[in-house]
């Protein structure tokens, strides 16, 4: 219990296609892919910002002794 099987794929397969129909799927497949292709390049563009933060230390010190 707790993982879901081929029986269980199957069936939300069969719903999905008898409430949205034949021709609507792929429109919802087109939407959500574009979807994921803009959420990976927006972390893809956040991640270089990021490393020159991580560099730079906040009192603009670096390993200095008190």
């Amino acid at each position: 219990m707790g993982s879901i099987g081929l029986t269980e794929i199957l069936i939300i397969l069969a719903v999905v296609l008898l409430l949205f129909g034949g021709k609507k799927i792929p429109e919802l497949m087109k939407g959500l892919g574009s979807g994921i292709k803009e959420f990976k390049n927006a972390a893809k563009d956040d991640q270089p910002a990021n490393k020159k933060e991580e560099g730079s230390s906040p009192t603009g010190r670096t390993g200095e002794a008190n």
